[in-house]
Formats: C-alpha cells, sequence, structure tokens
C-alpha cells in the first residue's frame, strides 16, 4: 500500500495517475476537497482509500499514543511508503500559525510515524526555501537558506529538522521549482503561468507580464525553472522505485527559461501571434520577487543517469494546452 497525502492536488493526482499507469491501485489518498473543484482530479483515479487530513493525523496520533494502527479499509496492511504532498502551497498565504502547523508541525507527525515502522517517508519541500537566490540553488547544503515568505519558511523549517536530529538519510525530500501541468485547475492565484497566459490568450488576445524593477533584467526576462508536472511523477517513480534516493533532491530542469519564452510557447501552442504587455507589479510582491531560479541538478542526474532528458518548455505547453487546456481543462 502506498499512502499519498495531497493525493487530489495539482502534483499529488498526477503521481496517481501514472501510479494507475503502472497498475499501482491500492493507494490510500489523504486530502482535503472542499468546496474546490479537486474532487475532479480523482473521478478518473483507482485507489482503495480516502481520508480526510485532519481523520488521517488523529489517527497518527492515537498510534504514537497506543502504538495500533487502524487505518479503515487498510488495516495490518503493509504500508511501502508515504508520500507526502499535501500542504498549503500559496507563497502569498500570511496566516503564519496556519503555515507552520500545517507544513512543518504535520510533516514531522508524518515523518515520526513513518520512520517508528521503516516505512519510506518521501516528502515535498520547495525552492521557495532558496529565497533570492544569493547562496545558490544546490541541494547539497541547506544553510545560509533565508525563505523570502512564510510558505518557503515553514517548508525550510522541516528540512532543518531532518538536519538537526540526523535524520536527512533516512528520508527522501524533493525540492520542486516551477511545476505547471494538467489537474493544476482548482488552484485560484497559483495556478502556473501557462495556464494563466492560456486564459489571457484567448479572453484578450495577449498576455500580460511584470515589467521587470531591475536593471540586470528587461520585461520579461527574468527567469524561472519550469518543469512539466509528467516530467516530475516521472523523477518520482525513480525515486519510489530505488530506495537509494535518500537526502533533498532539486526536482527542476536545470535549464531556466524567461517569461517571455513561455508566454510565446503558449502562443505557438494555440497558433496565434505573440502579443505581450508589461504591467505594473504589485508593491507586495516587490519585495519578495525572485528573478532567477535555476535548480542545481547534478545529485538528481547523478542518480537518474546521463541519458535522462526532460521534457522542452516548447512541447510541454503544445502538449498541455492542446491536449489538456484546449480540451475544457481536461484530467490526466
Amino acid at each position: 500500500m502506498i499512502i499519498v497525502t495531497g493525493g487530489a492536488g495539482f502534483i499529488g493526482s498526477c503521481l496517481v495517475a501514472k501510479l494507475n499507469q503502472l497498475g499501482y491501485k491500492d493507494i490510500l489518498i489523504v486530502d482535503n476537497l472542499g468546496c474546490q473543484l479537486k474532487w475532479k482530479n480523482l473521478a478518473n483515479k483507482k485507489f482503495t482509500g480516502f481520508l480526510y487530513k485532519d481523520k488521517f493525523r488523529e489517527i497518527i496520533r492515537q498510534y504514537e499514543k497506543t502504538d495500533n494502527l487502524y487505518i479503515p479499509d487498510f488495516d495490518n496492511k503493509n504500508i511501502d511508503a508515504v508520500i507526502h504532498l499535501g500542504a498549503c502551497s500559496s507563497t502569498t498565504e500570511t496566516n503564519a500559525n496556519y503555515l507552520l502547523d500545517n507544513n512543518f508541525l504535520y510533516t514531522k507527525e508524518l515523518a515520526k510515524f513513518a520512520l517508528s515502522r521503516g516505512i519510506r517517508f518521501i516528502y515535498a519541500s520547495s525552492a521557495a526555501t532558496y529565497g533570492d537566490g544569493k547562496n545558490g540553488y544546490s541541494d547539497e547544503s541547506i544553510d545560509n537558506l533565508t525563505p523570502l515568505n512564510c510558505y518557503g519558511l515553514s517548508k525550510h523549517l522541516f528540512d532543518m529538522w531532518l538536519y538537526e536530529n540526523n535524520l536527512q538519510n533516512d528520508v527522501t525530500g524533493v525540492k520542486f521549482f516551477n511545476v505547471f501541468g494538467p489537474n493544476e485547475y482548482h488552484k485560484g492565484d497559483m495556478r502556473s503561468m501557462f495556464y494563466k497566459a492560456f486564459k489571457q490568450i484567448e479572453q484578450t488576445g495577449k498576455v500580460r507580464l511584470f515589467k521587470s524593477y531591475n536593471p540586470l533584467y528587461h520585461d520579461g526576462e527574468q527567469k524561472r525553472d519550469f518543469i512539466y508536472v509528467k516530467d516530475c511523477v516521472d523523477i518520482f517513480i525513480k525515486i519510489l522505485q530505488d530506495s537509494s534516493f535518500k537526502g533533498l533532491y532539486n526536482i527542476g530542469t536545470g535549464q531556466a527559461h524567461t517569461w517571455n519564452e513561455l508566454a510565446n510557447s503558449v502562443f505557438n501552442a494555440m497558433n496565434r501571434i505573440p502579443n505581450i504587455e508589461y504591467i505594473e507589479m504589485p508593491e507586495e510582491l516587490k519585495k519578495q520577487y525572485q528573478y532567477f531560479t535555476e535548480a542545481d541538478t547534478k545529485k538528481l542526474l547523478n542518480k537518474l543517469g546521463a541519458d535522462w532528458s526532460f521534457t522542452s518548455i516548447e512541447e510541454a505547453a503544445m502538449d498541455y494546452v492542446q491536449n489538456y487546456l484546449q480540451l475544457e481543462e481536461a484530467v490526466w
């Protein structure tokens, strides 16, 4: 059995889709659905059980007290892995108490549970832990990192807790860079710019990008390491199948692209002539804006092999736009 927290979310549901393709069906999904459209991400998936996050957390806490584990529909089954993707992923969330409880303390509880039972624990950290990138984007060390927002801090605190307790090589952590692709439709303002660009082009015929306030970057030439969600889940499968993956790994392509390149790839996928407008950036974003991110992927590629390749931004945009967005936001 595999437990996937956040299994109805963006990356989680795509991972479940890939697991299903490979024949995995004995999956327990842990998530909160609420009134969002996340439920659609589960409509075509095969899994054995579903638990709300608070109920699952209650079960984990009860296990700590009694050393007895009862999960509905899964009692006495061997748990092969806990893949913890559930989190508040909003970089603009300002409720620090909520972020620290949901992203840090809850993750600690799950990690302790998995480690105490000898279960593989694979969790999502974030590239937001790198802050403005002045200390680089290497996954070999987490010293001297200063996140720019509370979301990044909540992720960094768990990474630090592992290292302070010498547990970093007992688990596997992944630092996602800018992930985009199908099943992100419920994420509101946190949907990728690929999605937003598609909608803007549909509605107005143009894409709006933030102006640059850094003299080193022209408007639209700010750079991000964009990675297609299908590449992310392929890497996850490799990690799941190879227990020698230990410690933290950046999940990015190692090749940054500009916002202009992103916009042009979407225009091309839609067979439209590029039309980009540069707009003012909100004041609250200026102090935490990253002008450049690029994953250091040496450690990852050393494990994946020299022949590993990522989907190009043009190919990914074509697949996402033509096979999902233009088909009324089809679910993978």
